[in-house]
Protein backbone atom coordinates (compact mmCIF):
# COMPACT_ATOMS: atom_id res chain seq x y z
CA UNK A 1 0.00 0.00 0.00
CA UNK A 2 3.17 2.62 1.08
CA UNK A 3 4.28 1.80 -2.92
CA UNK A 4 0.98 2.12 -4.37
CA UNK A 5 0.39 5.62 -2.42
CA UNK A 6 3.69 6.88 -2.95
CA UNK A 7 3.43 6.30 -7.07
CA UNK A 8 0.04 7.79 -6.81
CA UNK A 9 2.13 11.35 -4.96
CA UNK A 10 4.92 10.76 -7.43
CA UNK A 11 2.34 10.80 -10.45
CA UNK A 12 0.74 14.09 -9.03
CA UNK A 13 4.01 15.50 -8.44
CA UNK A 14 4.64 14.89 -12.19
CA UNK A 15 1.49 16.24 -13.19
CA UNK A 16 1.32 19.01 -11.20
CA UNK A 17 4.87 19.87 -13.03
CA UNK A 18 3.38 19.80 -16.41
CA UNK A 19 0.56 21.56 -15.96
CA UNK A 20 2.65 24.43 -14.19
CA UNK A 21 4.91 24.29 -17.20
CA UNK A 22 1.83 24.52 -19.91
CA UNK A 23 0.35 27.18 -17.22
CA UNK A 24 3.44 29.24 -17.81
CA UNK A 25 3.53 28.63 -21.52
CA UNK A 26 -0.12 29.78 -21.85
CA UNK A 27 -0.11 32.99 -19.93
CA UNK A 28 3.09 34.26 -21.53
CA UNK A 29 2.19 33.44 -25.35
CA UNK A 30 0.42 34.37 -28.21
CA UNK A 31 -2.47 31.91 -28.13
CA UNK A 32 -3.69 29.97 -31.02
CA UNK A 33 -6.45 30.55 -33.18
CA UNK A 34 -7.48 27.19 -33.72
CA UNK A 35 -6.24 23.89 -31.81
CA UNK A 36 -6.65 20.32 -33.37
CA UNK A 37 -8.33 17.58 -32.39
CA UNK A 38 -5.85 15.00 -30.65
CA UNK A 39 -4.73 12.17 -32.24
CA UNK A 40 -4.49 9.18 -30.35
CA UNK A 41 -0.15 8.63 -29.82
CA UNK A 42 2.18 11.97 -30.69
CA UNK A 43 2.03 14.27 -33.35
CA UNK A 44 4.91 15.52 -35.01
CA UNK A 45 5.01 17.43 -37.80
CA UNK A 46 2.50 19.52 -40.36
CA UNK A 47 1.86 20.14 -43.83
CA UNK A 48 -0.59 22.73 -45.58
CA UNK A 49 -1.83 21.30 -48.80
CA UNK A 50 -4.19 24.59 -50.38
CA UNK A 51 -7.37 23.54 -52.40
CA UNK A 52 -6.82 25.13 -56.03
CA UNK A 53 -10.51 26.25 -56.73
CA UNK A 54 -11.78 26.79 -53.22
CA UNK A 55 -8.79 27.54 -50.14
CA UNK A 56 -11.47 28.04 -47.50
CA UNK A 57 -11.65 23.54 -48.05
CA UNK A 58 -7.80 23.82 -47.83
CA UNK A 59 -6.38 21.07 -45.76
CA UNK A 60 -3.68 20.47 -43.20
CA UNK A 61 -2.14 17.36 -42.68
CA UNK A 62 0.12 15.55 -39.59
CA UNK A 63 1.83 12.80 -38.78
CA UNK A 64 1.05 10.71 -35.65
CA UNK A 65 4.44 9.24 -35.06
CA UNK A 66 4.14 5.78 -32.89
CA UNK A 67 4.11 2.21 -34.13
CA UNK A 68 0.64 1.82 -35.62
CA UNK A 69 0.49 5.77 -36.23
CA UNK A 70 -0.31 7.65 -38.94
CA UNK A 71 -1.02 10.70 -41.11
CA UNK A 72 -4.17 12.60 -40.19
CA UNK A 73 -5.63 14.83 -41.71
CA UNK A 74 -7.98 17.90 -40.50
CA UNK A 75 -9.86 20.77 -41.93
CA UNK A 76 -9.15 24.67 -41.18
CA UNK A 77 -11.33 24.38 -38.25
CA UNK A 78 -8.99 21.52 -36.65
CA UNK A 79 -11.66 18.83 -36.90
CA UNK A 80 -10.58 15.54 -38.35
CA UNK A 81 -12.02 14.31 -41.67
CA UNK A 82 -9.85 11.92 -43.15
CA UNK A 83 -6.37 9.43 -41.38
CA UNK A 84 -4.07 6.77 -42.76
CA UNK A 85 -2.77 4.56 -40.06
CA UNK A 86 -1.48 0.93 -38.90
CA UNK A 87 2.03 2.77 -40.16
CA UNK A 88 5.59 1.79 -38.66
CA UNK A 89 6.01 5.72 -36.90
CA UNK A 90 5.29 7.93 -39.42
CA UNK A 91 7.64 10.94 -38.76
CA UNK A 92 7.54 13.85 -41.25
CA UNK A 93 5.16 14.65 -43.97
CA UNK A 94 5.68 17.49 -46.94
CA UNK A 95 3.30 18.34 -49.96
CA UNK A 96 4.16 18.63 -53.59
CA UNK A 97 1.83 20.23 -56.78
CA UNK A 98 1.01 18.12 -59.92
CA UNK A 99 2.81 15.30 -59.61
CA UNK A 100 2.97 13.98 -63.84
CA UNK A 101 1.35 10.50 -63.73
CA UNK A 102 0.09 9.00 -67.17
CA UNK A 103 -0.29 11.80 -68.25
CA UNK A 104 -2.59 13.50 -65.22
CA UNK A 105 -1.18 16.20 -62.51
CA UNK A 106 -1.74 14.58 -59.19
CA UNK A 107 -1.27 16.37 -55.56
CA UNK A 108 0.67 14.36 -53.63
CA UNK A 109 1.86 14.16 -49.88
CA UNK A 110 5.29 11.98 -48.82
CA UNK A 111 5.85 11.01 -45.69
CA UNK A 112 9.20 9.14 -43.86
CA UNK A 113 7.65 6.00 -42.21
CA UNK A 114 10.87 5.77 -40.05
CA UNK A 115 10.87 1.98 -39.17
CA UNK A 116 9.59 0.15 -42.16
CA UNK A 117 12.97 2.25 -43.92
CA UNK A 118 10.61 3.83 -46.43
CA UNK A 119 8.99 6.79 -47.30
CA UNK A 120 4.72 6.89 -47.94
CA UNK A 121 3.22 8.90 -51.21
CA UNK A 122 -0.09 9.68 -51.03
CA UNK A 123 -2.66 11.96 -53.66
CA UNK A 124 -4.65 14.50 -52.49
CA UNK A 125 -6.86 15.23 -51.29
CA UNK A 126 -8.32 11.96 -50.92
CA UNK A 127 -5.34 10.22 -49.19
CA UNK A 128 -4.80 7.31 -51.60
CA UNK A 129 -1.57 5.59 -51.07
CA UNK A 130 0.19 5.07 -54.97
CA UNK A 131 3.40 3.89 -53.77
CA UNK A 132 3.00 0.38 -53.87
CA UNK A 133 3.40 -0.37 -50.12
CA UNK A 134 6.60 1.98 -50.17
CA UNK A 135 9.55 3.21 -51.39
CA UNK A 136 12.64 1.66 -49.98
CA UNK A 137 15.19 4.78 -48.62
CA UNK A 138 18.98 4.91 -48.06
CA UNK A 139 19.41 1.55 -49.42
CA UNK A 140 22.81 0.00 -48.50
CA UNK A 141 23.69 2.05 -45.68
CA UNK A 142 23.80 1.58 -41.69
CA UNK A 143 21.53 3.52 -40.74
CA UNK A 144 18.31 3.42 -43.40
CA UNK A 145 15.48 5.16 -41.04
CA UNK A 146 13.98 7.83 -42.52
CA UNK A 147 13.07 10.82 -40.28
CA UNK A 148 12.50 14.75 -42.09
CA UNK A 149 11.38 15.09 -45.58
CA UNK A 150 10.87 18.78 -47.57
CA UNK A 151 10.00 18.35 -51.28
CA UNK A 152 11.40 20.51 -53.70
CA UNK A 153 9.45 21.31 -57.12
CA UNK A 154 12.65 22.30 -59.30
CA UNK A 155 10.43 22.75 -62.71
CA UNK A 156 7.31 21.45 -63.74
CA UNK A 157 6.85 17.17 -63.47
CA UNK A 158 9.93 17.82 -61.77
CA UNK A 159 9.57 17.07 -57.69
CA UNK A 160 12.63 15.75 -55.67
CA UNK A 161 12.25 14.32 -52.15
CA UNK A 162 15.17 15.48 -49.92
CA UNK A 163 15.01 13.24 -47.20
CA UNK A 164 16.85 12.99 -43.19
CA UNK A 165 17.63 10.08 -41.53
CA UNK A 166 18.09 9.33 -37.49
CA UNK A 167 22.26 9.46 -38.04
CA UNK A 168 24.83 9.13 -41.17
CA UNK A 169 28.07 10.42 -42.43
CA UNK A 170 28.69 14.28 -42.90
CA UNK A 171 28.71 15.19 -46.75
CA UNK A 172 25.69 12.59 -47.27
CA UNK A 173 23.65 12.43 -44.32
CA UNK A 174 20.98 13.47 -46.73
CA UNK A 175 19.59 11.66 -49.76
CA UNK A 176 17.65 13.43 -52.93
CA UNK A 177 15.43 11.45 -54.74
CA UNK A 178 13.28 12.31 -58.06
CA UNK A 179 10.15 10.86 -58.04
CA UNK A 180 8.51 9.50 -60.78
CA UNK A 181 4.84 8.38 -61.78
CA UNK A 182 4.82 5.18 -63.43
CA UNK A 183 1.93 3.92 -66.07
CA UNK A 184 0.26 1.99 -63.64
CA UNK A 185 -0.76 4.80 -61.67
CA UNK A 186 2.14 4.48 -58.82
CA UNK A 187 5.66 6.53 -57.90
CA UNK A 188 8.82 5.16 -57.73
CA UNK A 189 12.32 7.51 -56.92
CA UNK A 190 15.86 7.40 -57.85
CA UNK A 191 18.51 8.89 -56.01
CA UNK A 192 20.28 12.16 -57.88
CA UNK A 193 22.06 13.67 -54.63
CA UNK A 194 23.62 12.75 -51.25
CA UNK A 195 24.99 15.69 -49.51
CA UNK A 196 24.53 17.45 -46.18
CA UNK A 197 27.56 18.53 -43.28
CA UNK A 198 26.49 17.24 -40.18
CA UNK A 199 28.03 17.97 -36.75
CA UNK A 200 27.20 14.61 -35.40
CA UNK A 201 25.60 16.23 -32.27
CA UNK A 202 22.52 15.12 -32.43
CA UNK A 203 20.33 14.43 -35.46
CA UNK A 204 19.11 16.09 -38.63
CA UNK A 205 15.12 16.03 -39.17
CA UNK A 206 13.59 19.56 -40.18
CA UNK A 207 14.31 20.20 -43.39
CA UNK A 208 12.20 22.93 -45.69
CA UNK A 209 12.94 23.70 -49.16
CA UNK A 210 11.71 27.46 -51.04
CA UNK A 211 10.94 26.67 -54.42
CA UNK A 212 10.75 29.90 -55.73
CA UNK A 213 14.74 31.01 -54.45
CA UNK A 214 15.88 27.83 -55.12
CA UNK A 215 17.55 26.83 -51.44
CA UNK A 216 16.74 23.98 -48.93
CA UNK A 217 17.50 24.44 -44.84
CA UNK A 218 17.71 22.00 -42.23
CA UNK A 219 18.57 22.12 -38.37
CA UNK A 220 21.55 20.39 -37.35
CA UNK A 221 19.80 19.68 -33.78
CA UNK A 222 22.10 21.48 -31.34
CA UNK A 223 24.38 23.70 -34.00
CA UNK A 224 22.41 25.44 -36.30
CA UNK A 225 20.82 25.96 -39.25
CA UNK A 226 22.50 25.14 -42.63
CA UNK A 227 21.32 26.38 -45.90
CA UNK A 228 22.41 24.53 -49.87
CA UNK A 229 20.91 24.73 -53.27
CA UNK A 230 17.65 22.84 -53.82
CA UNK A 231 18.98 22.02 -57.55
CA UNK A 232 21.64 19.26 -57.66
CA UNK A 233 23.12 21.24 -60.43
CA UNK A 234 24.08 23.78 -58.47
CA UNK A 235 26.59 21.96 -56.61
CA UNK A 236 26.95 20.71 -52.67
CA UNK A 237 28.35 24.15 -51.03
CA UNK A 238 27.19 25.20 -48.04
CA UNK A 239 26.01 28.44 -48.56
CA UNK A 240 24.58 29.50 -44.69
CA UNK A 241 24.96 27.79 -41.15
CA UNK A 242 23.09 30.51 -39.05
CA UNK A 243 21.02 30.38 -35.78
CA UNK A 244 24.27 29.19 -34.05
CA UNK A 245 23.67 31.33 -30.80
CA UNK A 246 20.03 31.86 -31.47
CA UNK A 247 18.60 28.90 -29.68
CA UNK A 248 18.01 28.09 -26.32
CA UNK A 249 18.48 24.17 -27.08
CA UNK A 250 17.26 22.28 -30.28
CA UNK A 251 17.13 23.70 -33.74
CA UNK A 252 13.88 21.69 -34.34
CA UNK A 253 11.02 23.05 -37.03
CA UNK A 254 11.25 25.25 -40.24
CA UNK A 255 8.79 26.86 -41.66
CA UNK A 256 8.89 29.51 -44.95
CA UNK A 257 5.85 32.24 -44.65
CA UNK A 258 6.12 33.74 -48.32
CA UNK A 259 5.28 37.27 -48.57
CA UNK A 260 6.01 36.82 -51.99
CA UNK A 261 7.79 35.20 -54.71
CA UNK A 262 11.34 36.47 -53.05
CA UNK A 263 10.58 37.92 -49.59
CA UNK A 264 9.03 36.44 -46.07
CA UNK A 265 10.45 35.04 -43.27
CA UNK A 266 11.84 31.54 -42.28
CA UNK A 267 10.66 30.58 -38.92
CA UNK A 268 12.71 28.15 -36.41
CA UNK A 269 11.53 26.45 -33.40
CA UNK A 270 13.65 27.25 -30.25
CA UNK A 271 12.05 23.39 -28.89
CA UNK A 272 13.24 24.09 -25.38
CA UNK A 273 12.21 27.68 -25.06
CA UNK A 274 8.67 27.32 -26.75
CA UNK A 275 9.22 30.56 -28.96
CA UNK A 276 10.10 30.74 -32.88
CA UNK A 277 12.93 32.32 -34.15
CA UNK A 278 12.30 34.70 -37.09
CA UNK A 279 14.70 35.35 -39.83
CA UNK A 280 14.15 37.28 -43.22
CA UNK A 281 13.64 34.48 -45.90
CA UNK A 282 15.95 37.31 -48.31
CA UNK A 283 18.76 37.53 -46.13
CA UNK A 284 20.23 40.80 -45.75
CA UNK A 285 20.48 43.68 -48.53
CA UNK A 286 24.18 43.04 -48.83
CA UNK A 287 23.90 39.07 -48.78
CA UNK A 288 21.34 37.00 -50.06
CA UNK A 289 23.03 34.10 -47.41
CA UNK A 290 23.22 36.43 -44.25
CA UNK A 291 20.24 35.05 -42.26
CA UNK A 292 20.09 37.53 -38.74
CA UNK A 293 17.81 36.89 -36.33
CA UNK A 294 15.16 39.86 -36.33
CA UNK A 295 12.29 38.53 -33.84
CA UNK A 296 11.70 35.96 -31.45
CA UNK A 297 7.94 35.13 -31.40
CA UNK A 298 6.38 33.52 -27.82
CA UNK A 299 3.97 30.96 -28.69
CA UNK A 300 1.53 28.92 -26.80
CA UNK A 301 3.01 25.66 -28.44
CA UNK A 302 4.97 22.97 -26.32
CA UNK A 303 8.30 21.31 -27.25
CA UNK A 304 7.65 21.85 -30.91
CA UNK A 305 8.36 19.33 -33.58
CA UNK A 306 7.32 20.55 -36.61
CA UNK A 307 5.86 23.41 -38.36
CA UNK A 308 4.62 25.27 -41.46
CA UNK A 309 3.18 28.26 -42.85
CA UNK A 310 1.08 29.34 -45.96
CA UNK A 311 0.12 33.00 -47.49
CA UNK A 312 -2.76 32.48 -49.00
CA UNK A 313 -6.23 33.93 -48.15
CA UNK A 314 -8.39 31.17 -46.52
CA UNK A 315 -10.99 33.52 -45.66
CA UNK A 316 -12.90 33.75 -42.20
CA UNK A 317 -10.27 33.48 -39.79
CA UNK A 318 -7.00 33.41 -41.93
CA UNK A 319 -7.55 36.14 -44.65
CA UNK A 320 -3.63 36.76 -44.71
CA UNK A 321 -2.78 32.97 -44.38
CA UNK A 322 -1.88 31.19 -41.02
CA UNK A 323 1.24 29.21 -39.28
CA UNK A 324 0.62 25.58 -38.02
CA UNK A 325 3.09 24.21 -35.41
CA UNK A 326 3.10 20.59 -33.64
CA UNK A 327 2.56 21.15 -29.58
CA UNK A 328 3.04 18.75 -26.75
CA UNK A 329 -0.84 17.08 -26.11
CA UNK A 330 -1.16 15.08 -29.75
CA UNK A 331 -2.05 18.64 -31.18
CA UNK A 332 -1.56 20.69 -34.06
CA UNK A 333 -1.97 24.57 -33.01
CA UNK A 334 -2.65 27.00 -36.10
CA UNK A 335 -2.52 30.60 -35.71
CA UNK A 336 -3.97 33.23 -37.70
CA UNK A 337 -0.70 35.08 -39.51
CA UNK A 338 -2.28 38.54 -39.04
CA UNK A 339 -0.91 38.02 -35.17
CA UNK A 340 1.89 37.09 -35.86
CA UNK A 341 2.77 39.60 -38.52
CA UNK A 342 1.48 42.07 -35.85
CA UNK A 343 4.27 40.60 -33.22
CA UNK A 344 6.98 40.83 -35.67
CA UNK A 345 6.09 44.30 -36.42
CA UNK A 346 5.99 45.84 -32.64
CA UNK A 347 9.19 43.40 -31.59
CA UNK A 348 11.43 42.99 -34.23
CA UNK A 349 14.38 44.22 -35.62
CA UNK A 350 14.27 46.41 -38.43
Amino acid sequence: MKKIALSIVLVGFALQSCTQKLAKVASNAIKPTVTTEPTPNDTDDPAIWVNPTDPTKSLILGTDKEMGGGLYVYNLEGKIVNKFIGMQRPNNVDIAYGLEINDKKVDIAVVTERKAKTIRVFSLPDLKPIDNGGILIFEGEAEQEGMGIALYTHSQNDIQAIVGRKSGPSGSYLWQYKLKGNTDGSVSAEVIRKFGTYSGKKEIEAIAADNELGYVYYSDETMGVRKYYADPAKGNEELAFFAQNDVKRDHEGIAIYKKDAKTGYILLSNQQKNTFLVYKREGSKENPNEHKLIAEIPVSTVECDGADAVNVNFGGKFPQGFFVAMSNGRVFQIYDWRILQEWIDKNGKK
